[in-house]
Parts: C-alpha cells; structure tokens; sequence
C-alpha cells in the first residue's frame, strides 16, 4: 500500500523552510524542539479567535526567542493605540509559562550539563510580531479554521465544503482539495469525502503546495478536515 508523505514537509529547503529555524547542541535539541510545539499548541488555544495561520520560532545568542504569528484577524488582538503596551503583556505572560515548563522539565539537563545555565537561562527573552495575512482565503489553515467554524454550528458539510470552495475561487488560486473523514451526517460507519477544483499535483517539487488538517467536534464524534491549496 502506498504512503503519503506531508506535502510541505516533502519541499522543505525547497520551495518551504522551517517553522522553527535554530541550532543548538545535541543534548538540548529535544527539549527545544518540544518546547516549539508547547508554545505553538498554547498560542493557537490562547488566542482561536483570531485565526493564527502559521508559528514561526527563532532562537538566538543568549536565549534569545522571536516568535513571528501570522494571522487574519490580528485586529481582535491588537490596536492601533495599545499595539506595543499588548505585545509587551503578551511576552511577559508567555515568558512566565515558559519558566514554568523549563522548571518542570529541564530539571535534568541541569544535571547533565553544566553549561546549561550559561547557554539556556529558566526565563528567556521573549520578542513576538504578529503580521496580518494579506490574502487569508488562499491560506489552508483559514479555510480549515472556516470550515470548522461551520461544522460546529451543525451546518451540513456539503454546504460548507461549498462556501469554502467559492472563498477560495475569490482567492484566485490554482487548485484546491478538501477532504472531510468521520461520521459524516451522523452516519453509523465512519466514511470520507473530498471535492477538488483544479490541479494538486502533489509530485511536483517546485509547486507551491500549502497543507492543513484539522479536527472538530461534533455531536457525532470527531470530524477529521485535510485542505490541499495550489498557488503557484
């Protein structure tokens, strides 16, 4: 049986780079990399009102971490007036977490290495930038977030499917695929189903393929969303 390989993690460094861009020693590379998916997991559940699209993570000399958020609606989040006095508020309560889960689970690299306290201090310096999504109707992650939107309001999930499919062809995007898996309709036996309009061709490298699954809870159990997006 054939295997599907992630889509976007198939053209890292070469039409996609990394989410997390950093190098450290190898006996803090696992701890790191866990602490990426911490601070993404808390930054999409703190703030699901504001479509966060996409997480980027750098890490620099001296603990150093920029957090670069792309979202649609980063109005709900920010203003005019308060933008910095919000960025600053939302570093330092991220940066309290942080401290939090380094006590809790960095415990034994200090035992390990001794350097550890030279190189990755228990509190950070947290800079984050939140950048607007110029045109989020072509972004995977805001259809599915739509499209999760709309199945927890018990619309049915061929109109949806449908109205993500016409915002996308606003868009004026090249291809789309969006497949819904579950017990679709409150069918006994789970089943899937997927549309496409236009060309996916998942094969080719230098195709700019975006890719987004996600899940939603419905009275009928949990609903699996995948959306396949071709731009250029």
């Amino acid at each position: 049986m054939g295997q599907k390989i992630h889509p976007m993690g198939f053209r890292l460094g070469i039409t996609r780079i990394h989410q997390s861009r950093w190098f450290v020693n190898s006996i803090f590379y696992p701890s790191l990399i866990v602490e990426d998916s911490f601070i993404r997991k808390d930054l999409f559940n703190q703030f699901s009102n504001i479509n966060i699209a996409n997480v980027e993570i750098e890490r620099k000399f001296n603990d150093q971490v920029q957090i670069i958020i792309y979202s649609s609606k980063p109005g709900n989040l920010l203003t005019k007036e308060k933008e910095e006095n919000n960025l600053k508020k939302l570093s330092k309560n991220l940066t309290l977490k942080i401290q939090k889960y380094r006590k809790k689970n960095f415990l034994n690299l200090l035992n390990e290495a001794q350097n550890f306290t030279t190189l990755y201090s228990l509190k950070p310096k947290i800079t984050i930038q939140i950048f607007e999504l110029p045109n989020p109707d072509s972004n995977p992650y805001c259809l599915a977030n739509f499209l999760v939107e709309q199945l927890e309001k018990r619309i049915a999930f061929r109109r949806a499917i449908k109205k993500a499919l016409r915002r996308a062809q606003r868009a004026k995007i090249r291809g789309i695929k969006i497949q819904i898996s579950g017990r679709l309709n409150g069918a006994e036996i789970a089943r899937s189903e997927w549309i496409r309009e236009g060309r996916i061709p998942l094969q080719t490298l230098r195709a700019e393929i975006y890719y987004c699954y996600r899940t939603v809870k419905t009275i009928f159990g949990i609903l699996g969303i995948k959306v396949w997006i071709f731009k250029i």
